[in-house]
């Protein structure tokens, strides 16, 4: 590591770059000319109908992902299951159990191949919104034809996640490339932060609603699985009515890639391929992009692995029911919004880098409290919670902002793309070692501290990259504090 990498995360980063900040101010493809940038009432109003997309989405990983999905779709499974316990998609023999992990890493594996193609393609035609409004709608519709899904229709249901999730994907890929266009340099870590505040407020008060409905579904007259149901295509339906706020507010901007000429949807597809393939190589021209794409990777994992593990350790090692895992989920949610708006506060102050470095030191922390964590005391669990929840929206958001610095102007999508790529793309691999050291030692307490090696491994990658200088080297602009 050495002293002058971290020097150069300071002060010398802080003076290298007095002529690249003013040079890059005009970089390519106009996008942090402040003369590209709407007058402030306009822009603002951009960034507000921005923030609803957060709000829009986001119902669709508490609500649907999270909580609901998960054990109804197995249910259904089991319901058409033989009597070995399998279901047979496709002539393929999978444990009812399975289907939904398996269906999920299905529609991960799609999204990996689906999400560059689609930022490609938006940063060539310069049609950012038709491309997000499609698969909003798309995901929107398949979310609520969960309705449906009941009896042994477990292909239904797999089917339907797979558009669902893709589609979620894909627009939010899309989505995150407006940030540099709506958000000067300065502006991006507050605005990011609020989108993900927005967010997590919406994920909190529908997944209050469903709970509410869930819980006393007796008493009004539907039984348990109608009740989910009605969940489950309420986030679809809420996902496409709020979905209308950014597709209206938010404008194109003209690509710098687009084709001389008319360009019919054929022309713009083959051009997304090669788009798509001239990104990768021209990613090896960004090197500190990509140590923090790798830096990302790495603590990001960490960090859902915590999210998607921590009911199973709650469940299997503390002894928590249902009701209380379901009041840590909700309690997450809730403490999230205040801690993307807080950590958003910090670096205004401190910059996005140091920031998120202290949220990965708050994240080890939180990860080792668990390991200690007593048994059988939810009032302990629920302490575990609140402090997950006070990192987890600002260390998402803060994220998202800084790595809206490292991305070449006019090409936002298409490097977002490799952004969630990194994220769902090595999804796998903390629950992997999760999954191992559980196998190998029969302890949910060791399979939770063997996550630590993920968050100590992201900061020590992000410590080491200059971001002053990797802002310069693609030509960007960047603000007093990063």
């Amino acid at each position: 590591m050495g002293t002058e990498t971290v020097a150069g995360a300071g002060d010398a980063e802080g003076t290298e770059d007095a002529g690249e900040t003013a040079k890059s101010a005009g970089g390519a493809g106009g996008a942090e000319n402040p003369g590209d940038f709407a007058g402030d009432a306009e822009r603002r109003r951009e960034q507000r109908g921005w923030y609803f997309y957060d709000w829009a989405v986001s119902v669709f990983s508490t609500s649907v992902l999270t909580v609901f999905l998960g054990p109804y779709l197995t249910s259904v499974a089991e319901a058409a299951a033989d009597a070995a316990g399998y279901v047979h998609p496709l002539g393929i023999p999978v444990r009812a159990g399975s289907y939904f992990a398996y269906t999920v890493s299905v529609s991960v594996l799609l999204s990996v191949l689906v999400m560059p193609l689609a930022g490609a393609v938006a940063d060539r035609s310069g049609r950012k919104k038709p491309i997000m409004g499609v698969f909003a709608y798309l995901g929107a519709a398949a979310t609520t034809g969960m309705f449906f899904l009941e009896g042994d229709r477990y292909l239904l249901g797999g089917v339907l996640l797979v558009v669902a999730n893709v589609s979620y994907a894909t627009a939010v890929v899309v989505y995150n490339s407006f940030l540099p266009q709506i958000a000067a340099p300065a502006e991006r870590d507050a605005v990011s932060s609020r989108g993900w505040a927005f967010g997590y407020a919406s994920g909190s008060l529908v997944l209050v609603a469903n709970l509410a409905l869930f819980l006393g579904h007796e008493s009004l007259g539907v039984d348990e699985g109608t009740a989910v149901r009605i969940c489950l295509a309420s986030a679809g339906l809420w996902w496409a009515v709020f979905a209308v706020i950014p597709l209206r507010r938010l404008r194109e901007r003209p690509s710098a890639h687009a084709p001389a000429g008319p360009a019919g949807g054929g022309m713009s597809l083959r051009g997304g391929w090669r788009q798509l393939a001239g990104t990768l190589r021209d990613l090896r021209r960004y090197p500190l992009t990509l140590m923090f794409l790798l830096a990302y990777l790495l603590y990001n994992d960490g960090v859902q692995t915590v999210i998607t593990q921590a009911s199973v350790f709650g469940a299997g090692e503390l002894g928590m029911d249902q009701t209380t895992l379901i009041g840590a989920v909700l309690l997450v949610q809730i403490l999230a919004v205040v801690g993307a708006l807080l950590l958003g506060r910090l670096a205004v102050r401190y910059g996005a880098k140091r920031t998120i470095l202290g949220s990965l030191v708050a994240w080890t922390a939180t990860v080792g409290a668990g390991y200690v964590l007593p048994a059988g005391e939810p009032v302990w669990f629920f302490v575990l919670a609140a402090a997950i929840g006070m990192v987890l929206g600002g260390t998402q958001a803060l994220s998202r902002s800084l790595y809206a610095q490292l991305v070449p102007p006019g090409k936002e999508a298409e490097y977002f793309s490799l952004y969630e790529v990194s994220d769902r793309g090595t999804s796998w691999l903390g629950p992997l070692v999760f999954g191992l050291t559980y196998q190998l030692t029969g302890s949910y307490r060791d399979a939770i501290i063997s996550l630590v090696i993920f968050f100590v491994l992201g900061f020590v990658l992000l410590l080491r990259v200059p971001v002053r200088r990797a802002v310069a080297a693609v030509g960007a602009a960047a603000p007093d504090r990063i």
